[in-house]
């Protein structure tokens, strides 16, 4: 199917392979509760869903945004009733520089999404760290001015650059590297906010954990989302709570309220996307890789109040 398809047209699939979320081992009991899985492949008429990086939520309009590294921007309509999602495909296009051309292929790594105050769309890219503005119909606008100390950094690799990206109404937009600038600790990221505040983060000392998505909480603090590979088939995947209100000297206090391991009976997809819905309630995306070993797996979760 032809990306750009016109609405009504889209409107008509309605994703129905839904499941009660099975992600967790039966022994499983804790403060963040999976409630249901679903699978996005072939939800724009296509064989698969490829390589979701990013998710955005407008909560006004009710509609989830997914970014691809392939370029490509995905809409969908989603309704909440009685703990369980149902979203329905608005649109899908190819990101377009200015003059409305798409985006040389090695300027389309996009990873990250978020939404400003005022519901405009702002996409992040790996290579040179950048973000931009972009219209719901995919085609580029203001280029965001970044922090010298952002702008200038020397990667690890050019495929470890802008991950992750959200809009604080307080702090502006919210973004991290993958993994930490050449120059720091490997396991010791920085936070990085377009006004020019910065917070730091102790990552656990996993090989090959990064930095995927970070969403802002209906309390203003931060919720982010680690991935580290163990193997091809293999990942831990982890949710952090960084309490950007509780700092000395920049270092925030942080929680991990979990962490899963695939090698200990969760069944994992590589979840690379973030976005909050509200009322403690989150989803989170797969990178498929674009291979048949892998899904487009949404999970709806729900973080639970704790007295930690």
């Amino acid at each position: 199917m032809r990306f750009g398809l016109k609405i009504a047209t889209l409107t008509a699939v309605i994703l129905c392979n839904t499941i009660e979320a099975k992600i967790a081992p039966e022994s499983y009991h804790g403060e963040v509760e999976f409630i249901q899985e679903i699978d996005l492949n072939g939800s724009f008429g296509t064989k698969s869903l490829n390589e979701l990086s990013g998710l955005a939520y407008d909560r006004e309009n009710k509609i989830l945004y997914a970014v691809s590294d392939k370029g490509k921007l995905f809409s969908y309509k989603l309704q909440q009733n009685s703990n369980k999602l149902t979203l329905s495909p608005l649109h899908s296009c190819k990101l377009k520089n200015r003059n409305g051309k798409r985006l040389k292929k090695w300027q389309r790594d996009s990873e990250g999404v978020a939404l400003d105050s005022n519901g405009k769309l702002f996409i992040s890219f790996e290579g040179k760290p950048k973000i931009y503005n972009f219209t719901k119909k995919c085609i580029q606008k203001k280029q965001i001015n970044l922090p010298r100390s952002l702008k200038n950094a020397k990667l690890r690799s050019s495929n470890k650059s802008l991950e992750a990206l959200a809009f604080h109404p307080k702090y502006g937009f919210i973004t991290a590297l993958e993994y930490p600038k050449k120059s720091d600790n490997r396991y010791f990221q920085t936070i990085y906010t377009t006004s020019r505040k910065q917070w730091h983060l102790k990552l656990d000392p996993i090989k090959k954990n990064a930095i995927v998505a970070i969403e802002v909480m209906d309390d203003g603090n931060l919720l982010i989302l680690e991935r580290a590979h163990k193997n091809f088939f293999d990942f831990i995947i982890t949710l952090e709570i960084l309490y950007i209100n509780s700092c000395k000297q920049s270092l925030c206090k942080q929680r991990k309220i979990l962490q899963m391991d695939s090698q200990k009976g969760w069944k994992l997809e590589d979840f690379e996307g973030l976005a909050n819905l509200g009322a403690g309630k989150f989803v989170m995306v797969s990178d498929n890789s674009n291979s048949i070993f892998f899904k487009t797996k949404l999970v709806y979760f729900k973080i639970n109040k704790s007295n930690k």
